[in-house]
């Protein structure tokens, strides 16, 4: 197993070393070690257990002079066997409900806001995502008359999010049009890809309208916008400026390799969307499929609602970050943003995405 060979003494130095190096950056020596609290052994004892960790390849030794720094296999045998559950405090937790319960139930906004509040109170670049998704379809439409002039279009879609856009028509209709137009609609469009919004669904549904029927091709429009938008995926991130200040991007290279992939923004999609789990994710170096991770970690969790992902948040950060703050952090943002769209969307579990359409 995993770490078995590790005696608790090697575990404390371990736990130690790697809490000390993400707290100061440095290498952290054997001196060091004997001033914290339960380190109790000899300095002999102290160093010889460090040079076995590293020989195990649990820690790296940058310099020959210098201390130790956790490998990436310490970082995991850390996150998966020695960390400490992180208390967040009754005001981070209020700052949390506060400011998701004064946005509106909006997925995209929610998440946004999420990632932003993770990066101020981590210091990390906060990600929000929306995963790719294969063949969305819609499983329900309803509609909500404004004026005759205007209504809202409401869509429940096969992952559960209910996506609402506003239609201003080019001449008054009635409530007896709406109906018909939402009955067609039903009958014809559900459960169909945005692939699968062709011509001869088209004429369908202007067959079912009847006189009414120009209102179709605009109506379509919004429906496959909708789709290809859910089947896209989206990352949003905040703070990337945080990752200046941290020397483990002192390499230009590096840092401008990475900056880069953060603006196209696929390879980060693709991983988290294709892999969300059900729980919190860490992602160490270079178990991330992407080659200018290796000196980073990302640390996400969908939002889920019945039982469907509807959303990831997240944190990048050097592979040093303070895990224990950053997972509890992650755990709080991801379950309140599914309470406030479920208090939002009773029995649904859902989102409203207030939208335009000309």
């Amino acid at each position: 197993m995993f770490g078995e060979e590790l005696s608790e003494r090697k575990k404390l130095i371990l736990k130690a070393i790697v809490e000390s190096h993400i707290e100061c950056g440095d290498p952290v020596g054997s001196k060091s070690l004997l001033q914290l609290p339960g380190i109790s052994c000899s300095s002999a004892t102290v160093r010889n257990e460090m040079a076995e960790l590293e020989e195990m390849g649990y820690l790296e030794q940058p310099h020959t002079s210098s201390g130790r720094v956790p490998s990436q296999l310490g970082y995991r045998f850390y996150v998966d066997q020695l960390l400490e559950h992180y208390a967040m405090t009754a005001n981070e937790i209020s700052q949390i409900n506060r400011v998701l319960k004064s946005k509106e139930a909006e997925l995209d906004k929610l998440l946004l806001t999420a990632s932003k509040l993770a990066s101020a109170m981590t210091n990390y670049t906060g990600i929000a995502v929306q995963p790719k998704r294969s063949a969305v379809t819609v499983t329900k439409f309803t509609a909500s008359f404004i004026d005759p002039m205007n209504f809202v279009l409401v869509m429940i879609t096969s992952f559960g999010a209910v996506v609402s856009k506003h239609v201003r028509l080019n001449e008054p209709r009635g409530e007896d049009t709406l109906r018909l137009l939402v009955g067609a609609l039903n009958s014809i469009a559900v459960g169909l890809p945005a692939d699968k919004l062709n011509m001869s669904v088209i004429m369908q549904l202007e067959a079912a309208m009847g006189d009414e029927a120009d209102l179709i091709n605009p109506i379509i429009k919004t429906v496959y916008s909708v789709l290809n938008e859910y089947d896209g995926g989206e990352l949003q991130l905040s703070g990337i400026n945080h990752l200046l200040q941290y020397p483990d991007y002192d390499d230009p290279d590096e840092l401008v390799g990475l900056l880069g992939t953060l603006e196209q923004k696929d390879e980060i999609l693709k991983m988290v969307s294709e892999n969300p789990g059900d729980e919190v994710s860490v992602v160490i170096g270079s178990e991330a499929p992407v080659k200018v991770m290796n000196n980073s970690a990302l640390v996400y969790k969908p939002v889920t609602m019945n039982g469907k992902v509807i959303g990831v948040i997240g944190v990048l950060g050097p592979r040093r970050m303070d895990y224990a703050k950053v997972l509890e952090t992650i755990e709080q943002l991801a379950g309140s943003v599914a309470d406030v769209i479920e208090e939002n969307t009773p029995g649904l579990g859902a989102k409203k995405d207030k939208s335009t359409e000309n």
